[in-house]
């Protein structure tokens, strides 16, 4: 006798559970940035705790200092980060012939460094002070731009890589050096002694929720 066909299970909820996760960042994001403008006691005891120790270890090795400096200004900054960015914008535009989505990525970077941009305004969050500082940087502290950028630009990019098919060891490649990128210059920040530990944090949650935000987007108006 013939097996009756058995329907095919309903497709996993990709875009519900992708809705939740990005709940979820909104609202971690959200309240580490409400105790941080409250200056939340427990909060700024920690970040004095790591900065004060991490500062002596920056003192104490000129070396590793240096070579964090050259990653930070260099490899991993906000504008090198943004040239990437730009980089893929034209081969998506020019190579691939995807122009909403080489539209797309550019706007999400632009609008990612724009809410950064109005945040640190907002918050004003001085940066840690130091009378013997083995480095510097202007404007307010939260959140971190280097933390905040890599994280939305590597998150793209790595997406990107997923959604265009790419081979499973070019995908593997690139995630590993997203996060090894996104975790290093979070770790330079604080070990300069020109961010405090939770203005990392914080770029990474708000860089994510620009990822999770913009790839609803995408989903939804370019399936």
């Amino acid at each position: 006798m013939q097996t009756p066909p058995v329907d095919s299970p309903s497709s996993p909820a990709q875009p519900r559970t992708a809705l939740r996760g990005t709940w979820v960042l909104a609202v971690c994001s959200a309240l580490l940035l409400t105790l941080v403008a409250v200056e939340w006691r427990p909060l700024t005891g920690l970040d004095d705790d790591i900065a004060g120790t991490t500062h002596r270890w920056a003192v104490d090795e000129p070396g590793i200092t240096h070579a964090m400096r050259i990653l930070t200004d260099w490899v991993w900054d906000t504008w090198t980060m943004r040239l990437l960015c730009a980089v893929v914008v034209l081969w998506l535009w020019f190579r691939r012939g995807d122009r909403w989505t080489a539209v797309w990525l550019g706007m999400t970077c632009l609008l990612g460094s724009l809410l950064q941009q109005a945040l640190k305004a907002a918050v004003n969050r001085s940066r840690p002070v130091w009378p013997d500082p083995v480095d510097s940087a202007h404007y307010a502290a939260f959140p971190s731009g280097h933390a905040m950028t890599a994280t939305f630009v590597c998150g793209l990019l790595v997406w990107l890589l997923h959604h265009y098919g790419a081979a499973h060891s070019l995908r593997l490649t690139a995630l590993a050096v997203a996060v090894v990128s996104v975790a290093g210059v979070g770790v330079t920040r604080v070990w300069l002694g020109v961010h405090w530990a939770t203005d990392v944090v914080g770029g990474w949650l708000l860089g994510a929720l620009v990822v999770a935000v913009a790839v609803l987007i995408h989903r939804r108006r370019h399936p």
